[in-house]
């Protein structure tokens, strides 16, 4: 049985105790919107007139908060769902194996998806909020990065691209929105805030001596469910920031935990799918410690607080031919290999930080330099990236 669980109520009184605690949303929202939130789904009413609220300031000032969210969640909702879509993928014999979200890429009728919605279809068809129908082609598709492009023949007339963000401006609290299909439920809108960042989640490609890692992902509390894979997570201004792949459940219905692909990977993946059907990324060729090891152990091998430990180096790879060195720690707990502390200049505290800035800060065949630490020296290496097999 499917079971509604809005709290609307619940989530207006948390948003006030906020606002008395200091929140300042009159700094950063426009003067006339208001504290009021509601899930809106299709064929929703116009915005309602809200009271202002008053407030008392830790500092004993009254200020009036007129921070009107619902209408802005109201404009933001009838101006982006109608580049949401509804995917359906079928197999060869034309069964309907399931369905997921995607949203307009392009006027050239281009809709980003998730690879793992996509990954199993022979046939797709797409459906728009105004009802229309299309039949879609699979343009590339991204293992690592759980992105996929479909595209369709045409665009409805009244369908614009999204606009795209900036994942790298967010910050933890501010309010996020995601559109989709969870269950089915087509054009089903949801609000939350943005809980975490720079979270990582694993590939779903496993390779030779481990598997890749997605980096920068976004984790937020908006309710993400089955369906909704694909589809855009939004900020106030209607822009996407991300796209909405994962949930941490036991039960696989949303827990307030749900993961979405930084749109600055949707940046830079997405039109290399569209033009090549793949993504190549920038690759070292070594394996990392995954544990974070403590003071007290660093300390010991007289090496700095952050850093990543070089565990191993495959034969033939940009690491190996650059001469970098693996420890093994399993035998001696002695620090007979390299420790990586920055690459191009830039500071790495763990391996998140080395993938992330291998990701979007760098391509295939480019040298960067990469400073170590080696038997107590700081050593400069030149590394030209090779292509991630």
């Amino acid at each position: 049985m499917r079971q509604f669980r809005p709290k609307p109520t619940l989530f207006l009184l948390t948003l006030l105790a906020f606002t008395a605690l200091g929140c300042q949303l009159a700094s950063v929202l426009p003067a006339n919107q208001s504290s009021n939130l509601n899930t809106v789904e299709a064929g929703t009413t116009e915005p309602q007139q809200v009271d202002l609220v008053e407030v008392d300031a830790p500092a004993q000032v009254t200020e009036l908060v007129t921070a009107n969210l619902e209408t802005q969640f109201i404009e933001v909702y009838h101006r982006v769902n109608p580049a949401v879509v509804h995917i359906f993928v079928f197999d060869e014999d034309g069964f309907l194996l399931g369905t997921g979200s995607g949203f307009v890429f392009d006027q050239a009728g281009n809709v980003v998806t998730n690879n793992h919605v996509v990954a199993d279809g022979r046939e797709y068809e797409v459906v728009f909020a105004s009802g229309e129908r299309r039949r879609a082609t699979l343009r590339g598709a991204d293992v690592d990065s759980d992105l996929a492009v479909i595209q369709v023949d045409s665009l409805p007339a009244d369908v614009q691209p999204v606009t795209l963000g900036d994942s790298s401006q967010l910050q933890v609290g501010q309010f996020v929105i995601a559109i989709g299909n969870p269950f089915g439920e087509a054009g089903s809108m949801s609000i939350g805030i943005v809980s975490g960042l720079g979270r990582t989640i694993e590939s779903q490609r496993v390779v030779a001596g481990g598997s890749f890692s997605i980096p920068q992902v976004i984790q937020t509390d908006a309710a993400i469910n089955p369906g909704n894979s694909g589809g855009p997570l939004l900020n106030l201004s209607g822009e996407v920031i991300g796209v909405n792949s994962a949930i941490l459940s036991t039960s696989g219905a949303n827990s307030g935990v749900g993961f979405s692909i930084p749109v600055n990977a949707v940046r830079n993946i997405a039109p290399a799918l569209i033009a090549e059907g793949e993504y190549s990324y920038p690759y070292i060729g070594i394996s990392m410690y995954p544990q974070a090891f403590t003071l007290r152990q660093l300390e010991a091998l007289e090496l700095p607080p952050n850093g990543v430990f070089v565990s191993g180096v495959t034969e033939g790879t940009p690491a190996a031919e650059a001469g970098l060195i693996g420890h093994n720690l399993s035998t001696s707990f002695t620090a007979n290999g390299d420790y990586i502390i920055a690459i191009n200049g830039e500071p790495v505290r763990n391996s998140d930080d080395l993938l992330s800035y291998l990701v979007f800060e760098t391509t295939v065949g480019e040298t960067v330099e990469l400073t170590i630490i080696r038997e107590g020296e700081e050593v400069k290496l030149p590394l030209t990236l090779g292509e991630r097999p």
